[in-house]
């Protein structure tokens, strides 16, 4: 579905991606899991568009996305849910979500997706009148992943869920987001610094060390990898 090949990206003359090579199939969950500053958000805004790559090509389901115009791609399926969450804080909840509905599929969509999103998070029916501003961190974090929901992706990258958040309330986030899976099959790519629940949850896992790609396999094969366990499990 997503084919990343060689991909250098960075901000000015500042690199920060050098020849990142990245597959997702459809249907997977792949996590990109890696230190502060190894790069994992600017993959995913070059992918979405935000930065422009000085090399290398991005395809989703066999077209070139570099050619696509930013604004284009959450059309094509491809929902961006981003660190920070960046919610509309004078907007409610359900503006927030509807707006999240503005793509094709998402307004063909809307009275399944809504009840799925409203299962998946209640506080959110609870809150549906209440200004986004106003919520906890948690349930603005449900709020923008419910609002990458409704735009019916068949891609969802998630951008860091977990942080800031309190470990009851990123459990039940990573709890949510098997569940999205298992109920759609939705093909998801997770950015993640809580490296275990990462692993765990995804089917594929690529480790990212400044800018570059050092280690890929399954779950179980990074897992049990002894540098992960010692860099990042604590092990």
């Amino acid at each position: 579905m997503l084919e990343i090949a060689g991909i250098s990206a960075g901000y000015s003359s500042v690199p920060v991606l050098r020849d990142v090579s990245i597959s997702v199939d459809e249907g997977q969950f792949v996590s990109v899991v890696g230190p502060n500053g190894a790069g994992k958000s600017t993959l995913f805004k070059t992918i979405s568009g935000i930065l422009k790559p000085t090399a290398g090509t991005i395809r989703f389901e066999g077209n070139d996305l570099l050619g696509v115009p930013p604004s284009r791609r959450a059309h094509l399926g491809i929902a961006h849910v981003p660190e920070g969450r960046h919610v509309f804080p004078s907007l409610t909840v359900m503006e927030n979500l509807e707006l999240g509905a503005y793509t094709e599929a998402g307004r063909q969509n809307w009275a399944t997706n809504i009840e799925r999103i409203l299962t998946l998070f209640p506080v959110l029916s609870e809150r549906r009148r209440q200004f986004a501003g106003t919520l906890s961190g948690g349930e603005q974090q449900m709020l923008a992943i419910g609002r990458g929901l409704a735009s019916s992706p068949k891609l969802l990258m998630l951008d860091e869920p977990s942080m800031g958040l309190a470990p009851a309330i990123a459990d039940f986030i990573f709890d949510q987001l098997t569940e999205i899976r298992r109920q759609t099959r939705l093909t998801i790519l997770l950015v993640e610094q809580r490296v275990a629940e990462a692993l765990q949850t995804a089917d594929h896992g690529y480790v990212l060390e400044a800018g570059r790609v050092v280690l890929e396999g399954d779950n179980n094969a990074l897992r049990s990898d002894d540098r992960i366990r010692a860099a990042y499990l604590g092990m």
